[in-house]
C-alpha cells in the first residue's frame, strides 16, 4: 500500500510489516511537514462541521501541524485525491476571456 504527503504529495516509504505507525514528530523527508497531522488522516473531511468523519475527536486547529489525536489512521494512495478542481475552473475561466480579446 502507498502513502503519500499531504503538502507534497511525495510517497513515504514505511519498514513497518503490519500496519503503519507515525510518530507524533514524525516529518516528510522530502519536504518537512508533520505527518502525524490531520490532512494525512483517513478520518480527515474538510466538508464537515469539526473536518473529522469521528465524532469523539478534539477540536484541532491547525489541520497541517502534529497533533495527539488518538483516532489517526495514515491516510492511503486511495484517498490520497488532490483536488484540481478550482485550478481546472481557473484554467477554464482564462480561456474563455483569452478567446474574447
Amino acid at each position: 500500500m502507498a502513502y503519500f504527503c499531504h503538502s507534497c504529495g511525495n510517497e513515504q516509504i514505511f519498514e513497518v510489516k503490519v500496519g503503519v505507525k507515525v510518530g507524533r514528530r514524525d516529518s516528510c523527508p522530502h519536504c518537512g511537514a508533520d505527518l502525524h497531522c490531520c490532512k494525512n488522516c483517513r478520518l480527515y473531511d474538510p466538508s464537515l462541521h469539526n473536518q473529522c468523519r469521528e465524532p469523539e475527536a478534539a477540536f484541532i486547529r491547525d489541520r497541517t501541524e502534529a497533533n495527539f489525536c488518538m483516532h489517526f489512521d495514515f491516510r492511503d494512495a486511495d484517498a490520497f485525491k488532490v483536488d484540481t478542481s478550482t485550478v481546472d475552473a481557473k484554467a477554464k475561466l482564462a480561456a474563455l476571456f483569452k478567446n474574447l480579446k
